[in-house]
């Protein structure tokens, strides 16, 4: 069956100068946003692209070229977070914007478009539910551009579905997240202190914030000593500021030596990631952040967990693996064993095709960094 939904004109495009998109949060679809900037600005050339996020989350689009102002929202908890709401609102009114795009799509995203003033308001067609015997239809009232749904995939991919009113569809397109020059340097440095500069590594990110998302931790340490014992790779652990503990776990249950990272932010993660041959992690933000940086990556999914959203596997250097007949929550292997990982990286090493991606973008980066020096 075709969509029917209300398209904006080439008359009622060029009058739009000022665009807002709404996605506060978290990391991973803040970032998954980045995809369709490029194109957003070729059909809006002359328009200001502005963007409202959380402040935690701002750092994922610092020094985007596509974007010519952040909008920052605190973040807060229970009845305090009314104030930064409030505060906004009236922030928002004053930009007077022409379009609102809310990817969030949410009761707090959908009571700023409320109060916009926009002329065009555009958010996803919810579908309508009975509660209590009344049809509750989510706000659904409040967009005058909407469309339901389209095809689960990868979200970055799915993202392009709600701009299809203002004429656009999705496109090949790159995640976009700017690693500054200082997480660079901080990473180098320390490669260089610990001997790891020029030696072939694996970044293994065991730890999550989402318990039913992380793989057994002695899994990771298995799989850790047949890299190490098989391979010519050393193991590096990174971790983020709650993740210590799952980390330091995994390397006590190793035979093998690996290396604990330095403390990272998600910018100095992301520099780490560029000296990586391959990412294996859970299924979170940081597979996002690999994607971003073109590191090859093997992501761990169990069974809450969905690949064909959160992996980006139309692109080859990016693999899954899942157990789609497991459902035991309680196990946290996810009926995937070290050895059936272990394969998988064996398989994408060897791949010719897939190697020379990779090779080519190290040597690449290589090459900004030595263009760096003699600029300096």
């Amino acid at each position: 069956m075709q969509e029917q939904f209300r398209q904006l004109t080439d008359a009622e495009k060029k009058e739009i100068r000022k665009i807002l998109i709404i996605q506060q949060k978290p990391f991973g679809d803040v970032l998954l946003n980045t995809g369709y900037f490029a194109e957003l600005r070729r059909h809006f050339p002359h328009a200001e692209i502005h963007y409202l996020v959380q402040r935690p989350y701002a750092t994922i689009l610092e020094e985007n070229p596509y974007l010519d102002k952040l909008i920052v929202m605190e973040k807060k908890r229970g009845v305090s977070k009314l104030v930064p709401l409030l505060r906004t609102i009236v922030r928002v009114r004053a930009e007077k914007y022409d379009l609102i795009i809310d990817q969030l799509r949410g009761t707090s995203s959908a009571r700023i478009v409320l109060f916009s003033g926009a002329r065009y308001r555009l958010g996803h067609l919810k579908k309508v539910k009975k509660k209590f015997g009344f049809p509750m239809r989510k706000w659904n009232w409040m967009y005058n551009l909407s469309i339901p749904r389209g095809q689960i995939r990868y979200y970055s991919r799915f993202k392009f579905d709600l701009l299809k009113p203002l004429g656009i569809g999705e496109v090949p397109h790159q995640l976009y997240y700017h690693v500054r020059d200082e997480s660079a340097e901080y990473i180098g440095k320390w490669l260089k202190q610990t001997g790891l500069k020029d030696r072939p590594m694996i970044v293994f990110s065991p730890g999550t914030p989402i318990l039913s998302k992380r793989w057994n931790l002695q899994c990771y340490a298995r799989l850790g000593d047949m890299i190490q014992t098989r391979l010519e790779y050393k193991i590096v652990i990174l971790w983020a500021p709650d993740e210590k503990e799952d980390a330091e776990t995994v390397m006590r249950h190793m035979k093998t030596e690996a290396v604990l990272a330095l403390p990272t932010d998600l910018n100095q993660a992301a520099a780490l990631l560029h000296h990586a041959k391959v990412l294996i992690c859970n299924d979170g933000g940081l597979n996002h952040v690999a994607v971003s940086q073109q590191v090859p990556s093997i992501a761990i999914f169990g069974p809450q967990s969905f690949p064909d959203k959160w992996c980006a596997w139309h692109i080859p250097i990016h693999m899954y693996l899942k157990d789609w007949t497991f459902r035991d929550k309680s196990d946290d292997t996810f009926n995937i064993m070290p050895e059936v990982v272990f394969q998988k990286l064996l398989d994408h090493l060897n791949n010719k095709e897939n190697r020379n991606l990779n090779e080519l973008a190290i040597k690449e980066d290589k090459n900004k960094e030595q263009r760096s020096k003699i600029k300096e």
